[in-house]
């Protein structure tokens, strides 16, 4: 059952952005960004307020680098929206179980991002989760 409502197109545009904003960290990587974009969808707090759709998202101004670039427009591999699938019902993990940010350094990870306190280090992204008392949904179970 999904935790997120969506259509197709929605899986496509989803699993286009797992590809371009992860590929390089396999499909444990992929599904890492899958549940951050996902937590800012179901958890409706700080910067991610009045998200309530994967375009919503995906699109949100200065979100992900990855829109920017040619290769997020390419067509949407199977794999990928199978991995997308998997993202809208509910699969995640540490450390991206709580995340609601993510990035990239050239170095070691900061200890915050955002204010928010580093849980840890996928491959070469860092993940960072707000408070429960900042972000209460994020925490529910579903």
């Amino acid at each position: 059952m999904a935790v997120v409502k969506h259509t197709e197109a929605d899986i496509n545009l989803l699993a286009r952005l797992l590809r371009a904003e992860g590929e390089s960290e396999g499909q444990l990587g992929m599904m890492h960004i899958g549940a951050v974009g996902i937590n800012r969808i179901r958890g409706n707090c700080s910067d991610f307020r009045g998200l309530r759709t994967i375009p919503h998202m995906v699109y949100q101004e200065h979100a992900f680098e990855a829109v920017q670039k040619g290769y997020f427009y390419q067509r949407a591999r199977e794999s990928e929206k199978r991995l997308a699938r998997k993202a809208v019902r509910g699969h995640r993990q540490w450390p991206a179980k709580y995340s609601l940010w993510y990035f990239r350094p050239s170095g070691d990870c900061p200890p915050t991002w955002y204010n928010q306190p580093l849980v840890g280090r996928y491959k070469l992204h860092c993940f960072y989760q707000p408070t429960g008392e900042e972000c209460e949904e994020i925490y529910k179970t579903y």
